[in-house]
């Protein structure tokens, strides 16, 4: 017997899991070898009418290492959930 439709549950196609769970795993093994990001803003000192004085400051975004592995093994399960057979 199965289930009536409003309670079908909904499935994601297996090739576009399988993408997505490469696209993660990618992502997860830049992370892990890039731990950090450096962006440079521009921030305002003074202004006073038409004149204005600005410096450039360095900014560092950094996370650790596992922080990479842990979204390389999410991927790693997103892949085999779109690879399993049903």
């Amino acid at each position: 017997m199965e289930p009536p439709d409003a309670l079908l549950l909904y499935r994601p196609n297996q090739m576009a899991m399988k993408k997505t769970g490469i696209v993660i795993i990618l992502i997860g093994i830049a992370l892990t070898i890039f731990s950090s990001l450096n962006l440079r803003t521009e921030e305002r000192v003074v202004e006073v009418g038409d004149f204005e004085i600005t410096r450039e400051k360095d900014n560092e975004l950094t996370w650790p290492r596992w922080v990479g592995v842990a979204v390389i093994a999410g991927g790693v399960v997103v892949f085999f959930l779109g690879a399993r057979k049903k």
